[in-house]
């Protein structure tokens, strides 16, 4: 068994002890002592520690495996292929400040004065930002090549109806609408040393992406949830076309598993089928204390690797972005992510700033993409939303 499979089954059995605990103690009375409570308070602890620590072995799994694919191409290329490896090469020695072997970075260069990141970086580039913004992972993600892409949307269906025979048919006709999807510019700002630069041994692509990919998933994922619009996306929560109103809380501050069923049910059944929760570690934390009408807790930790939590047999994914537990807030997202498109702008830029830090002794790198992001259904995600108090 390995360290991970490891992991999991002792989260497992943590939170088993921590059920039984509990159980115990309210066998005896509906409100736990300090001590009582301090304790089982712990034992939830670890299990969170755990889940992070496994998150990061399956991280750690991931960056491994790709530093152990291959380096190079074969000789056997063929010469596009060759092409796009000479693009690669010039890219990284300018990004060191050193002068290109060649002209072929003319095939990638920006408008603005920037240059089109290689592929095998542009899929690195991708992959972090997956790894930074669970948008990215349950969402639909698609490629544009300008700045503004329209979907069509079926507005209202046809409809069959009954005839009496030789009787003429009754039209019904579907009707359309579109979804448009522009792109709003991300950008952020690197500095690095020149000695880190001159130094062979450190791996500038790898520190590129795991700092583009930090900094523009976590700014992406709030814009994604809660964005004002405003030179950004509408966020899925304030958008008017975003998610739609699913159920209603019987408290301000305190969710009920009928809570949560009312909101499994708001959503149609074809949507979940692949429906997934999206909610704050904060929540997270308050759920996994409800109990079902047979007094089991409806909270299921994940036992194998690389799966997630599941309440209500469905996936539990989290992020700090979503709101906490107050009134009028919506705390739940439920429904089928496949339906909130995330369009990306082909082509992400960097640009090397060789003097504006030279007297620091640095060199600046800008990094900027375009993204834009809807919901192409609202009634494909339900919220669960707090009462007023």
């Amino acid at each position: 068994m390995n360290k991970i499979q490891e992991l999991q089954a002792k989260r497992a059995r943590i939170w088993q002890q921590a059920k039984d605990f509990l159980d115990e103690k309210q066998k005896h009375s509906d409100v736990l002592s300090t001590e009582d409570n301090a304790t089982y308070e712990r034992m939830e602890q670890d299990v969170v520690n755990l889940g992070h620590e496994i998150d990061r072995l399956h991280k750690q799994a991931e960056i491994e495996a790709q530093l152990k694919k291959p380096t190079s191409n074969p000789i056997i290329t063929n010469p596009h292929q060759g092409q796009t490896s000479n693009y690669a090469q010039d890219f990284w020695n300018l990004m060191r400040g050193q002068a290109p072997a060649t002209n072929a970075l003319k095939t990638g260069s920006d408008p603005d004065g920037g240059y089109l990141v290689p592929d095998e970086f542009e899929k690195q580039l991708i992959q972090k930002l997956q790894e930074a913004n669970i948008m990215r992972s349950i969402s639909h993600v698609i490629q544009t090549n300008n700045g503004e892409h329209k979907i069509p949307v079926v507005a209202s269906e046809g409809t069959a109806a009954w005839l009496d025979e030789e009787a003429a048919y009754t039209e019904s006709n579907t009707q359309f609408s579109q979804v448009s999807l522009s792109a709003h510019k991300l950008g952020t700002l690197i500095k690095v040393s020149e000695e880190l630069l001159n130094d062979s041994a450190f791996d500038l692509m790898s520190y590129l992406a795991g700092e583009f990919g930090r900094r523009l998933g976590n700014a992406e994922e709030k814009a994604f949830l809660t964005g004002t619009g405003t030179n950004q996306p509408t966020g899925i929560l304030n958008d008017t076309n975003g998610a739609s109103a699913g159920s209603t809380a019987a408290k301000a501050d305190v969710l009920t598993f009928d809570d949560l069923i009312d909101l499994f049910y708001s959503l149609k059944t074809p949507y979940r089928q692949n429906a997934v929760f999206l909610m704050s570690d904060d929540t997270v934390k308050n759920i996994r204390k409800l109990k079902d009408k047979n007094d089991q807790y409806i909270w299921q930790p994940s036992t194998q690797a690389g799966q997630p939590d599941r309440i209500l047999n469905r996936p539990v994914y989290t992020s700090p972005y979503m709101p906490t537990l107050a009134a009028s807030a919506k705390p739940i997202l439920f429904g089928d992510f496949n339906y909130y498109w995330i369009a990306d702008r082909q082509g992400r830029t960097f640009k090397r700033l060789n003097e504006l830090y030279a007297v620091n002794g640095q060199v600046g790198f800008l990094g900027s993409q375009r993204v834009d992001a809807k919901l192409i259904l609202p009634e494909a995600v339900k919220t669960l939303s707090m009462a007023a108090k």
